[in-house]
């Protein structure tokens, strides 16, 4: 499981004409499925968002959670997080999940977050979506977790 976490003052996603979801100060994150991954990575995956020390507090740039500060997420599918581009022209997306695998995955990983009674909004599972935001800093981070044994 992989994910990009940018720290935003504002974000959303539309598909189509219609906007359904929009954040102000908090994270966007852009979340990647491969096929090996499972619920123990999303628990992983929202215990590490949730608990990064990605925002300001007085002379620390670093110093709250999105938890700490109550802030919101706006999370969002993105299988080509697991696209390679090593070999040739076009991305090559064999370690992507299947739609069957990772849109469980997806919506047990929104679950976990919404149980931290922050504010979560999230994109359209395999919709083609538009993401605008704001990125405080800029700040945007990469986390990922390949596997059960990973040591991350």
């Amino acid at each position: 499981m992989k994910a990009i976490i940018q720290r935003v003052n504002s974000a959303s996603v539309t598909v189509g004409a219609q906007t359904i979801g929009t954040i102000q100060k908090g994270l966007l994150v852009l979340l990647g499925i491969t096929q090996t991954d499972t619920e123990d990575e999303a628990k992983w995956m929202v215990e590490k968002i949730v608990n990064l020390r990605l925002f300001p507090q007085g002379e620390q740039e670093f110093d709250l959670s999105v938890l700490d500060a109550k802030l919101e997420i706006l999370i969002v599918s993105q299988f080509t997080l697991y696209g390679s581009c090593d070999k040739g022209r076009r991305p090559d997306f064999a370690n992507a999940s299947r739609p069957d695998h990772s849109k469980p995955l997806y919506e047990k990983t929104v679950e976990l977050l919404r149980a931290t009674n922050l504010n979560i909004q999230t994109g359209e599972f395999g919709a083609h979506m538009m993401v605008s935001l704001v990125n405080d800093g800029p700040a945007t981070f990469t986390l990922e977790r390949n596997h059960p044994t990973s040591n991350a």
